[in-house]
């Protein structure tokens, strides 16, 4: 499949039309659909619309938009008018949101395609997509397996060349951790870079919107279309959004990369280890000075995190209680229908993270959990700061396997939660991060390296990842789906 700026080109110079772009897109889709299921939602209307506006601006000779022609996947958690807006939950089955969210809105804008909303741990909750309402996403390169999560949808789309490039949220780990194990590029952007107005929140201070693509170069292209200040968004950065492509360069002499000691110890797949350490190979080739960190409070982040994402989750979840939106289960009064509402309406997951908040939350543990964790985040916080007066990026493995089967860490919570130990901490402290291809296992499973930078550094991301990306080839293996 093309690549955005190779795809753009030969619409904008006659070559193909968008509205072929987007009947090839919707068959492929529809083909590979039954196989991998990283839709909730299809919206061939939508996509062909978008379409033939940008056949009709171009031929009006205006310019289409720096997206024209592209299409694209939405995480089910972005509010869209008159497409269904589920989270992944039978709660919202069938919500149609009145208001539009200001990615979607600015994608529109850019002349992107929506090919449809993609699949997702309920709630943006998981993992694994296995806790979606409606039935998991399966793994490209192994239907057998699971895609990660919680925007699984998003990342097995672009894997399987449904899409172009895709959009999912990232509140612990739920880009980067899917990028790692579907074998394609996923950044959790800078909080406050890309505005959450219309986003479905889960973690309101840790949530933040980002891109899926095949290729460092279309991330970058990806992030520009929809990164800048939102007035709608209270923790919009009102920043001048730089050109991410001029950061582009193969060139790493004078960049110095720390290695995380503390994501390479105990817990880490051997094989996972291994490809990590070759690559920081590979960016010492290129220029890269090396050197070992330390973040002694990182240890620290999962128990952090549980504690806080919870506690946040369980005061946004409030809202479902069947009298405003959604599904509504009557009842003899308003206790029991909010009751038996949220009994069949909300996941085990969901149920479960609403309890853990609600503790953490309740007189007398407020300041033995919640207080105690906010101020963990604090020294996390600390520590990417110290490490960045001494280095530009950090760098570790995105997880600490490659996807494991179906139903393999269901029954065990905690063990699925040790998915996102490596993603937690960077989340905590609002700053950015890249997973990118970097190998794969004995299985032919993929596995991702974590680029991880300071505020608003995404262009220093963006050169480490593509001058990796273009001294290897692990971006250009796709995994062996038929259709038909």
């Amino acid at each position: 499949m093309s690549g955005i700026a190779k795809l753009r080109g030969q619409i904008l110079a006659g070559e193909r039309t968008a509205v072929e772009v987007a009947n090839e897109y919707l068959e492929r889709t529809a083909a590979l659909e039954p196989q991998v299921h990283a839709f909730l939602h299809l919206t061939p209307e939508r996509a062909l619309a978008q379409a033939r506006q940008v056949d009709e601006a171009i031929r009006r000779g205006e310019d289409p938009g720096v997206l024209a022609g592209i299409p694209v996947a939405l995480k089910d958690n972005l509010c869209t008018v008159g497409i269904p807006t589920t989270c992944g939950s039978r709660i919202l089955e069938g919500y149609l949101p009145p208001y539009e969210s200001t990615v979607t809105t600015r994608l529109d804008l850019s002349g992107a395609l929506f090919i449809g909303k993609a699949n997702l741990d309920e709630f943006a909750m998981g993992s694994s997509t296995e806790n979606s309402a409606f039935g998991p996403t399966r793994n490209p390169w192994n239907t057998l397996r699971v895609p990660g999560g919680s925007s699984g949808g998003s990342a097995a789309a672009v894997a399987a060349g449904q899409v172009v490039g895709s959009f999912g949220s990232d509140t612990g780990g739920s880009i980067r951790q899917p990028a790692s194990f579907c074998g394609v590029v996923g950044l959790k952007p800078t909080y406050g870079l890309v505005s959450r107005y219309g986003l479905v929140a889960f973690a309101s201070s840790l949530d933040q919107i980002g891109p899926f693509s095949r290729t460092v170069e279309d991330n970058a292209l990806l992030l520009q279309a929809i990164a800048g200040y939102d007035p709608l968004d209270s923790t919009s950065l009102k920043v001048e959004i730089p050109n991410y492509r001029k950061a582009l360069v193969t060139d790493l002499r004078g960049i110095k990369v720390g290695l995380v000691a503390e994501f390479l110890g105990e817990g880490i797949n051997p094989e996972v280890r291994a490809h990590v350490l070759e690559a920081l190979e590979v960016l010492k080739s290129l220029g890269a000075e090396i050197e070992e960190v330390t973040c002694p409070h990182f240890t620290y982040g999962l128990s952090t995190y549980y504690i806080l994402a919870t506690s946040e989750a369980s005061a946004n979840l409030a809202r479902y209680d069947g009298v405003k939106y959604g599904l509504r289960e009557p009842g003899d009064s308003l206790i029991p229908m909010y009751a038996r509402t949220r009994e069949k309406g909300f996941g085990p997951e969901v149920k479960r993270r609403i309890m853990l908040g609600t503790y953490a939350l309740s007189a007398g543990y407020y300041d033995a959990y919640y207080l105690k964790a906010q101020k963990v985040r604090t020294l996390i916080k600390a520590d990417f700061l110290d490490a960045f007066t001494r280095v530009d990026v950090l760098i570790g493995p995105t997880s600490p396997t490659t996807a494991f089967p179906f139903g393999d860490k269901v029954d065990d919570p905690l063990s699925m939660y040790l998915s996102d130990i490596c993603t937690i901490p960077l989340n905590l402290a609002g700053m950015a991060g890249i997973s990118i291809p970097c190998g794969f296992d004995a299985d032919g499973l993929p596995i991702g390296l974590q680029i991880m930078a300071g505020a608003l550094e995404e262009s220093k991301l963006f050169q480490v990842a593509y001058a990796y990306e273009q001294a290897t080839n692990w971006h250009t293996r796709t995994p062996d789906l038929s259709i038909g």
